[in-house]
């Protein structure tokens, strides 16, 4: 393990010299009364993967810090989402602080009012620690947190940036270099393919709705934009089009069989048992991938940017954040929760572990958590992915539909269907459910 490495020791004591680090990594300087809630219980709802894993290693030091007592469930993703609508939907959930994807429930739960404000504590001195400051967060972080009035109604926990991983063992054997442009990373992933060896150039999600997340990839780096300025849906353009030729020919070209039903889980066992030369999906991977019980690719991993469409060069951005329930009857010891899972020291510690990058700017720019993460290529292509990230989904409250529907087209084209044909009926069937959603 490295030195580097944040240890219990470090975020449980300290010096005023030395920094004066308490029981959460938090600057022991602040006025803010921990034990004010203490005896509180709190309910948590989160969805399966390293955010819920960190928080549920370390809660033992906020409720020695607080007394306040934690008791939290991870959930895997999708059924998450479902128990979070149905119980806030009925004004009476069963949790306090809710674990929430931005990229699929932010304009939901705005719309619905079902996440407390949290403006009024980020700004009590009482409440809130002096490093805690919306400026520290990512403008997309920002983006996805606030509500068109400004207000902070969650705070943004772990950004995913969708980075390109690469077989540097593969690309040696057959003399290819590393892609900078979608065009250049099409004939590489031919010219890496191999079916004979049981080698393919490409893999990536091919599943309908998952597919969705690295497609936009390939839409936005070909200029693409999901809504005009009247807010209407834009994916049967030329541009769409485009993307998905692209995203066809790597598919059914270049892609390992029965691509059309993979998801990330899928896609990171073709690549981590040394099948697949390229995949692109999210950054959060690394440390499977650098798994020596898990994986047959250690120390071959590449890391790097999504290549550059004609367009444009840009990573395709998603996020998680963590709220307080409106209904929730314990919404200042909630607030206290929140603020610790996205504290300097947590966030440097899911950073370090590769499950995720937080969306504070102080913790990915601090040089001494820098240097506890393991693989620095790794880290070197989600600093540059966050100089390049763009939304990689509409805010609009039917994200669901339109990740089924335009998903769907997309997969129908892996088995031969016409890009143009299936995306003008993907969007003759969307426009009228999202204009249905903004009339309601």
């Amino acid at each position: 393990m490295s030195h580097h490495l944040i240890s219990r020791r470090q975020m449980l004591a300290g010096t005023a010299a030395a920094g004066a680090v308490a029981l959460s990594g938090f600057p022991a300087r602040a006025e803010v009364n921990w034990k004010k809630y203490s005896g509180t219980t709190l309910e948590v709802i989160l969805a399966k993967g390293p955010r819920g894993d960190n928080l549920q290693k370390y809660i033992k030091e906020f409720t020695e810090l607080t007394g306040i007592k934690v008791e939290s469930e991870q959930i895997p993703e999708q059924q998450q989402r479902q128990k979070c609508v149905i119980e806030l939907s009925s004004g009476k959930p069963s949790f306090d602080v809710v674990h929430l994807s931005y990229h699929v429930q932010k304009r939901q739960f705005e719309k619905a009012g079902w996440l407390a404000d949290m403006s009024g504590y980020l700004k009590d001195p009482s409440m809130t620690l002096p490093d805690l400051v919306e400026s520290d967060f990512s403008a997309a972080g920002l983006q996805y947190a606030r509500n068109d009035k400004g207000q902070m109604l969650s705070l943004p926990w772990s950004v995913d940036y969708f980075i390109l991983y690469y077989n540097k063992e593969l690309f040696q054997k057959k003399g290819v270099e590393v892609p900078k442009t979608l065009d250049e990373m099409a004939v590489a992933a031919e010219k890496l393919t191999d079916p004979k060896d049981g080698i393919y150039g490409f893999v990536g999600r091919g599943l309908r709705n998952a597919n969705m997340a690295m497609w936009t990839n390939f839409y936005l780096n070909y200029g693409g934009e999901f809504l005009d300025a009247k807010g209407n849906i834009l994916t049967d353009g030329p541009e769409a089009v485009e993307a998905t030729k692209l995203y066809q020919r790597l598919l059914t070209k270049c892609a390992p069989p029965g691509v059309a039903g993979f998801n990330w889980m899928e896609s990171m066992a073709s690549f981590t048992q040394g099948r697949s030369a390229m995949w692109i999906d999210a950054d959060g991977w690394a440390p499977p991938l650098e798994d020596p019980s898990a994986s047959r690719v250690v120390g071959k991993v590449g890391y790097t940017l999504v290549p550059a469409g004609p367009k444009g060069k840009f990573s395709s951005t998603y996020g998680d954040g963590i709220g307080i329930a409106a209904a929730s009857k314990n919404k200042e010891a909630a607030y206290l929760l929140c603020q610790w899972v996205v504290s300097k020291g947590q966030g440097g510690r899911l950073l370090q572990a590769g499950g995720g990058v937080p969306f504070r700017n102080s913790v990915v720019d601090d040089a001494e958590i820098r240097k506890g993460v393991k693989t620095q290529e790794w880290l070197q292509s989600v600093v540059d992915s966050a100089k390049i990230s763009k939304l990689g989904l509409p805010v609009i409250i039917p994200v669901a539909e339109f990740r089924d529907i335009v998903g769907a087209a997309l997969t129908a084209t892996l088995s031969g269907a016409d890009p143009a044909t299936e995306l003008k009926k993907a969007h003759e069937q969307f426009r009228p459910i999202l204009e249905r959603s903004e009339k309601a």
